[in-house]
């Protein structure tokens, strides 16, 4: 089958190739054939580094497509059920699972370093797949609880979407957040999963939206997602006073992933906000608040992994937002590409320009 694989940590080129494997389907996994997947900033991370992967990799996590085989001893899935790929797949046995935050869960992680599901070639040599999942590719083997069912109604590229970007951004302002009617929102970033983010304020009822990334090309889509208000970093002074009489923003949502932009995020949100910080930073960029405004100040300072989801409701639920035209996704997707096309899909990605690029299997 066809793969794209990442020989090396901060290689720019990846090795599309057609004679890669996959590892015999265990009695609790289950085989995927990839309909859609997403090219989305965390690829260009672990390529990079910033997101520790183990190499040779398949990246790729956003994805969706059809059970083709299931392990013995799993009953929750069969062949032909479409699914979303989850990457963050919960054990649902530990604390974690058991105490509410399923997102939290570190079982499969910390095996996706040991054990990798896709062989090479013909000297059988192990790849990685990205978080376990590698959707970079024509099939892949997860865990059962990593590959999550969708109504058979449900496109592919939106049900790739729903994957990450759209449950990473819409979970951060509806579970992380709780974003309340009425309330006032800044997001911080205006790339898929900033734009999710504007989504999922809309969805909660936020009366003013104010998208900030220094793209202009970008501000047309965030107002069209459900932004009232966009602008540069240059004008957000004005903004601020326009839009809150210079007290700031109830929510301060940061979807870059640098020190400084979370900074920004702190700075734009009103004493007694909150703080959402979901963009995926380096380990080395530290962040610096003042004891005295940590305090004083009120703010809440809070991460949203994954949108802090319980896929196995969120991901069916997403995409009835979707069905009912409350979340747009179609808007959200750059271009549709092929497998083959991946290499300028992330030059693409890096140029900063593009959304969504969804790559379409055969």
């Amino acid at each position: 089958m066809r793969a794209a694989i990442l020989h090396a940590v901060g290689n720019d080129k990846l090795d599309i190739r057609d004679d890669v494997t996959l590892a015999p389907v265990g009695p609790t996994d289950v085989r995927v054939r990839i309909r859609a997947t997403g090219v989305c900033h965390s690829d260009l991370s672990a390529m990079s580094g910033v997101l520790p992967q183990p190499v040779p990799l398949v990246p790729g996590h956003e994805g969706a497509g059809e059970v083709v085989e299931v392990g013995e001893h799993v009953t929750s899935l069969k062949p032909g059920d479409h699914v979303v790929i989850n990457w963050r797949p919960a054990c649902q046995e530990c604390d974690l699972c058991l105490g509410g935050q399923p997102y939290m869960c570190m079982k499969f992680v910390i095996e996706s370093f040991s054990k990798g599901n896709f062989r090479l070639g013909g000297d059988d040599a192990t790849v990685f797949g990205m978080a376990g999942c590698g959707t970079w590719a024509e099939e892949i083997i997860v865990p059962w609880q990593g590959a999550i069912k969708i109504a058979d109604d449900v496109p592919w590229e939106a049900a790739a979407l729903i994957g990450c970007g759209i449950t990473t951004g819409v979970g951060a302002a509806i579970n992380t957040a709780r974003v309340r009617p009425g309330s006032t929102v800044a997001v911080i970033g205006c790339g898929g999963v900033g734009l999710s983010v504007i989504q999922g304020a809309r969805v909660s009822g936020a009366r003013t939206i104010l998208a900030i990334d220094p793209l202009t090309s970008k501000h047309e889509l965030a107002r069209k997602v459900g932004a009232t208000h966009a602008v540069t970093p240059e004008q957000v002074p004005d903004a601020l006073n326009e839009l809150t009489a210079g007290k700031g923003f109830d929510y301060g949502f940061e979807v870059v992933g640098k020190s400084a932009t979370i900074q920004s995020a702190w700075q734009v949100t009103r004493q007694g906000g909150d703080v959402v910080v979901v963009g995926a930073g380096a380990m080395d960029d530290m962040v610096s608040i003042s004891a005295f405004s940590l305090l004083f100040e009120g703010k809440n300072l809070l991460s949203s992994l994954y949108g802090e989801a319980d896929v196995r409701h969120d991901f069916p639920y997403f995409a009835d937002l979707y069905k009912s035209g409350q979340l747009d996704l179609e808007s959200m997707i750059s271009s549709r590409i092929r497998l083959s096309d991946l290499n300028d899909a992330v030059a693409a990605l890096r140029g900063g320009e593009v959304l969504r690029q969804i790559v379409i299997m055969d």
